[in-house]
C-alpha cells in the first residue's frame, strides 16, 4: 500500500491514522450525545419555565377586625304612655269648655259641659213611667193579698188567687224594668260632663260653644285629646339583620334634632316578634322616661342601640368573594400554598367591604382578587411584598 506520492505506507503511519480516525469518531460520538442532551435539557428548562409562569401569583386581603360591641343609629317615632281621644257619649250642644290645648289636667276634672235637652226629657218620661208602674205593683200586691184571704174562706176558687198573684208578679216585674231604664237615662245623663280619664296634658280641642255634637265615635268627632307624657313609648323598625341582637332591658340612648348635646336613656321592653314582609323589619318598643319634658309625643328621635356581637365578624374587601353557583365563598391560602374556597356568611354590606360573620377567621390568608379559574386544591404563588421605597 503506498500513500499518495508512490511512497510506501509503513506500519507505524497505519497504526497513526487508525488511532487519529478513532479520535475522529469519538469526537463525533461526544459532539452528537452533547447536542442531544443540551436538547433535552433545554426542553425540560422551557418545561419547568412554562410550569413556573402557569401558577398564578396572588396577593393576600387585608382583613378588618368589627369591634365586638358596635353602635347603631335608627329612626324612631316618640308616643305618650297614654293617649287617649275623648268623645261624646250623648248627643246636644256644647255649653262650655274650661280648658284648653297645653292645659295639665287632674283626672275626673271637667272639660266641657254638654247641654242635652232631650235627654233630660226622656229621664223626666222614664221617671214618670216608673211612679205609674210602682202604683200599679202596690195595686196589684193590695189585690192579690186580698183574693188570698178570700181563697182560705172558699169565697173564690184557687185560679182566681193565682191570677192575682200573677199579676202582682208581673207588676213587679215592670218597676224593675222601670227602674233600670231610669237609672241607665241617669248613667247617660253623667256624661253630659267630660271629664279627663287621667291626669295628662290636653293636646288638642276640636271643638267650641254652641256646636252640634254627635255621640259616639263613628258619627262624632273627637272633642279633646289627653295625653300622659311623663313616660314615653318610642317605636323603632329594626332590620332584619339586627333583630336577634335585641333583647328585652337592652339599653339605648335617645337624641333629637333640637337638642343634639343632649341624649336621654331608654329601655327595651317589647317586641312584634315577627319581620314585616314589606320591609323586612320588626317592630321595637322602647320606654323613657320624661319627667324632665325633653322630649315631645310624635317627634322624631334618633335612638342608637350599643349591640354586643360575641362573634366578632371580619370585614373583607368585596374583591376578595368569589361568586358561586353554591353561594358566596372566598380563597384561604394554606401553609403549603394550596388554595381552599371556604364558603362564608355575609352580614352588612359596605360598599367596597363586606362583614363576614361565619366561614373565616382572623388569622386565615384570604387571597385578593383571586382568578375566575381558581379552583380547590390549586397551587398558587404568593407575591412579595416590595421593600419601604423599592419601586413596586
Amino acid at each position: 500500500m503506498a500513500d499518495p506520492d508512490g511512497a510506501p505506507i509503513t506500519p507505524v503511519l497505519r497504526g497513526r491514522l487508525r488511532v487519529i480516525g478513532r479520535v475522529a469518531l469519538l469526537v463525533a460520538l461526544v459532539t452528537a450525545v452533547g447536542g442531544i442532551g443540551l436538547r433535552l435539557y433545554e426542553q425540560a428548562a422551557v418545561r419547568h419555565w412554562t410550569e413556573q409562569q402557569a401558577i398564578p401569583t396572588v396577593s393576600l386581603a387585608t382583613l378588618h377586625a368589627v369591634p365586638a360591641v358596635r353602635e347603631i343609629v335608627l329612626p324612631g317615632t316618640v308616643r305618650a304612655f297614654i293617649d287617649a281621644p275623648i268623645y261624646a257619649r250623648v248627643n246636644g250642644y256644647l255649653k262650655s269648655w274650661n280648658v284648653d290645648i297645653g292645659a295639665r289636667v287632674r283626672a275626673g276634672e271637667v272639660l266641657a259641659t254638654i247641654e242635652t235637652p232631650e235627654l233630660d226629657q226622656q229621664l223626666l218620661q222614664a221617671q214618670a213611667d216608673l211612679a205609674t208602674a210602682q202604683a200599679n205593683e202596690q195595686l196589684a200586691q193590695t189585690t192579690a193579698t186580698r183574693w188570698a184571704r178570700m181563697l182560705q174562706s172558699d169565697s173564690v176558687s184557687r185560679q182566681e188567687a193565682d191570677e192575682k198573684a200573677g199579676d202582682h208578679a208581673a207588676k213587679q216585674a215592670i218597676v224593675v224594668a222601670a227602674e233600670a231604664n231610669v237609672a241607665r237615662l241617669r248613667a247617660t245623663a253623667s256624661f253630659k260632663s267630660i271629664v279627663a280619664p287621667f291626669a295628662g296634658v290636653v293636646t288638642a280641642r276640636r271643638t267650641d260653644i254652641g256646636a252640634l255634637i254627635n255621640a259616639g265615635a263613628s258619627n262624632g268627632q273627637e272633642l279633646f285629646r289627653v295625653a300622659d307624657a311623663r313616660k314615653l313609648r318610642i317605636y323603632v323598625d329594626v332590620p332584619q339583620s339586627y333583630s336577634a341582637l335585641l333583647r328585652r332591658g337592652g339599653a339605648a340612648r335617645l337624641r333629637v334634632p333640637e337638642r343634639p348635646d343632649e341624649a336621654v336613656p331608654a329601655t327595651v321592653t317589647n317586641s312584634s316578634q315577627a319581620i314585616n314582609e314589606a320591609s323586612r323589619t320588626m317592630l321595637v318598643q322602647l320606654e323613657a322616661d320624661n319627667s324632665r319634658g325633653l322630649l315631645l309625643p310624635g317627634s322624631y328621635v334618633e335612638v342608637r342601640f350599643a349591640l354586643d356581637d360575641r362573634g366578632s365578624p371580619l370585614r373583607v374587601p368585596v374583591s376578595a368573594v368569589v361568586f358561586r353557583q353554591d353561594g358566596l365563598r372566598v380563597a384561604v391560602l394554606g401553609r403549603d400554598n394550596k388554595v381552599a374556597l371556604r364558603p362564608i356568611t355575609v352580614g352588612r354590606d359596605f360598599g367596597t367591604e363586606l362583614e363576614v360573620v361565619g366561614g373565616i377567621t382572623a388569622l386565615d390568608r384570604v387571597i385578593d382578587s383571586p382568578p375566575d379559574s381558581l379552583s380547590d386544591g390549586d397551587t398558587v404563588r404568593l407575591a412579595v411584598a416590595p421593600a419601604s421605597g423599592a419601586p413596586p
